[in-house]
């Protein structure tokens, strides 16, 4: 049985930056101890499932819930949308984006790497013959992305790359573009 994860509400700070780095640090630390003792309990504890819906809204848009958040998905006009909200495939680079900094945040504070601050850009090149069905040899998603991961500290650039693989070879988002993910769909009529 996997879990749901559930959220809750956190304040946000508005401390000075070595306040936010100490609490950043102590909510770090506390979500590692609290998830080792939930999983040392019981192994099954470590599985989540993350439930988000989508409804269709305007031309081609989708209003997505995910627990208490709700946020829209457009297309540009050039792909029928109106152009409300970012494309479904600027969310995906937006979701490796943030699940990476997560991923460094917490891998930082286990290795003892200190990050002042961080900022991640992602370009994925998108070949839309494959969309249209134009080319059956083009994919219909990304066929590269590249990230450009721009770090601020005290630490030596090997840290921060030694880091950075760590990141690499753990980061769930980064691993749905890097491995096949099995995705099932069933269709009903209602």
């Amino acid at each position: 049985m996997t879990e749901t994860i559930a959220r809750t509400d956190i304040p946000s700070g508005t401390g000075s930056t070595s306040d936010a780095a100490a609490q950043r640090s102590a909510r770090l630390g506390e979500a590692g101890t609290a998830w080792a003792k939930r999983i040392g309990a019981k192994a099954d504890n470590a599985k989540l499932s993350y439930n988000v819906t989508g409804v269709g809204v305007g031309s081609v848009a989708t209003r997505i819930s995910a627990g208490k958040h709700q946020f829209i998905v457009d297309e540009p006009a050039a792909l029928a949308g109106d152009d409300d909200a970012a494309s479904p495939v600027e969310y995906a680079l937006g979701a490796v984006i943030a699940c990476q900094v997560v991923v460094y945040r917490l891998y930082a504070e286990q290795l003892g790497i200190q990050i002042d601050d961080i900022t991640i850009n992602a370009v994925g090149d998108l070949d839309v013959r494959g969309l249209f069905g134009l080319d059956e040899g083009v994919r219909p998603g990304f066929s590269d992305i590249r990230l450009a991961v721009s770090i601020s500290g005290p630490e030596s650039q090997e840290r921060y790359e030694e880091l950075g693989r760590t990141v690499e070879a753990r980061c769930p988002v980064q691993d749905l573009f890097s491995n096949i993910t099995p995705v099932s769909a069933v269709v009903a009529k209602v």
